[in-house]
Parts: C-alpha cells; structure tokens; sequence
C-alpha cells in the first residue's frame, strides 16, 4: 500500500485527492480517500479572449497549492502527480504556471491530452459500477473542454475504444456566448448552436451507438444532480450514482439559465465559485443529453462523484 496525492488543475478548479492505493495480485488496484479538496480558481479566466493566464488567475492557484502542498505533507504522502488541461495547454506564458508549480510542488505539473484526459476520467468513472450496465460513455464537462469517451469495464480493468476531447466547457462557452444577466434568447441559442457544432466533432470521432449507460463526471453534472434532488447543500454521498433523467436535465438546463446571478448563487448546493458558469454547463449537458438519445437510445445520466481524479490516483506507480 502506499499513499499518494492526485491534483487536477483545469480550467475551472483545481482539486486535490490524497488516497491509499492497494495493488492486488490480480493487477486490481483499490483506493481509499483520506481527503479530497476542491478551490475554483478560474486558472482558464480570459484565456479565450486574451491568449494568456492572468496574473490574479495565477495567484489563485499558487494559494490553493500552498494548500494542497501542506496538506499533503501533514498526510504523509509519498508520491504526487499533478495533471493540467485545458486552460494550459494554449496559454502563451504557460512557462510561467509550469515554473510556479515546480516551485511550491517540487514535481512538475503534467499538461495531458484531451485523449489522456478521457482515459482517466473513464477509469476513475466507472470503478463502482456494474460491468453488465456496460458498454459505457462517459463525458467530463469542464471548464474549457468536455471529454466524451466509450469503453467497458470488467470489474479489474478498463478498456477505452474511442475517445474525444472538445473545446466546449461552462467557462469557455459562458465567456464566448452568455454575456447577460440572465442571457438573453439570442444568446442561449448561439451558445447551443456552438455547443452542438463542437460536440458534433466528438461524436463523429466517437460511436456511442453501442453505449447502453451514460456516466456524467465534474462539478456541472453533480451540481446539476444536487438540484435535481432538490438538496439544502451540497451532498456527495446523495449524488453518486444518483440518476437524471434527460427531461430533467432539460428542465433545469432552462430554469438555470433563465435566472439571474442572485438567483442561482440562492441554491443551496451551488458552490460559490460555479454561479456565474453553471447556465453554460447546463446548456453543455443538455445538448449531450439530446445527442446520446438519439444516438444510443439512452435518456438519462448516472452522475458518478469519482472521476479524473481517481484515474490519477490509480496511475500513480
């Protein structure tokens, strides 16, 4: 056994996953968390328009890993692997957050594919679920990406067939798109115009015709499972495995985007830091939810709380 911490640095967040790793003779290997943290940053904030990390964005994520750093020194962790998306990956003065990383982590923060991405998040997704329920698509709406990706489970291991990562995420098409308070008509639907074309991209490069259960990871599609459920605050025990039907994620896709600021930060279960991009996320897997019904037959999400995080966990060796 041995204690690791996984660090997932996106557009939108950045988390922290320190867990036991037990490796079976069968090649199975389990976790058990010891903690799990999660700031919004808003590393991606701007990026679009500008090219550039901000330095306020920058500053954000250095205080957040002071945080993690401590906490994983206090939990006697022995390795780290930290992953960076979306936000990174086109940013002219990236050198500079690789730097920052390097500084107040001491290992180097890794900028993976969009297909790298998908396979941990697949295999962090389906790890409580049953093999038979397969084969599965999994999609991870972030800030500046969603990853859509096919495979099966055995119970041991996973196997990935196809996978996808589009340049559609809450940040990404809120700043592009829904500049209103709340967005006006004209904007909701250019932001489901861009959505549609951009995840169209994903589902010629991945066939989801075969799929027969639909698996939703990160904070859009678990915030969205807490309102389905109508909970006072945010409950991860209640959301995973918790199942949205599509015409309820339709419903609150535009109930949320017709609300203003004030009242979607009123929620009880929204985190402060996903107000301002949750219409946009919402619209995101609205679109997912039309695309795999008529592509697969499949008419609701299973929301699962474990995700690209756990991949990362499991992958440290």
């Amino acid at each position: 056994m041995s204690r690791v911490a996984a660090i997932d640095c996106g557009t939108n967040s950045i988390r922290l996953l320190v867990a036991d790793v037990t490796e079976h003779d069968d090649g199975r290997r389990d976790l058990r968390d010891i903690y799990r943290g999660m700031r919004i940053v808003r590393l991606g904030q701007g990026v679009d328009a500008t090219g550039r990390l901000a330095e306020e964005a920058l500053e954000r994520t250095r205080a957040a890993l002071v945080d993690y750093a401590a906490m994983a020194a206090r939990k006697g962790v022995e390795r780290v692997r930290m992953v960076a998306t979306s936000a990174t990956r086109d940013a002219s003065n990236r050198e500079d957050f690789f730097a920052m990383v390097r500084e107040v982590l001491g290992v180097d923060a890794e900028v993976i594919s969009g297909e790298e991405e998908a396979r941990l998040s697949f295999t962090g997704a389906v790890g409580d679920l049953d093999p038979l329920d397969g084969p599965f698509v999994v999609t991870d709406v972030g800030g500046g990406s969603t990853e859509v990706v096919v495979g099966t489970w055995d119970g041991v291991r996973a196997d990935v067939a196809a996978a996808h990562s589009a340049d559609v995420g809450c940040v990404r098409l809120t700043e592009r798109c829904l500049h209103s308070d709340p967005p006006t008509a004209d904007e909701v639907r250019e932001a489901e115009k861009v959505a549609r074309q951009v995840l169209d991209e994903a589902f010629a490069a991945v066939d989801c015709s075969g799929a027969t259960t639909w698996v939703g990871v990160a904070g859009t599609v678990t915030t969205l499972s807490a309102i389905a459920q109508d909970l006072p605050e945010y409950d991860p025990v209640a959301i995973h495995l918790s199942h949205i039907s599509q015409n309820r994620v339709e419903r609150i896709s535009e109930e949320l985007l017709g609300m203003s600021h004030d009242e979607r930060a009123a929620i009880g279960s929204m985190h402060p830091g996903r107000v301002d991009v949750i219409g946009g996320g919402a619209l995101v897997v609205k679109v997912l939810a039309e695309e795999l019904a008529e592509r697969a037959g499949i008419t609701g999400v299973t929301v699962s709380e474990h995700d690209i995080l756990d991949g990362i966990a499991l992958s440290i060796s």
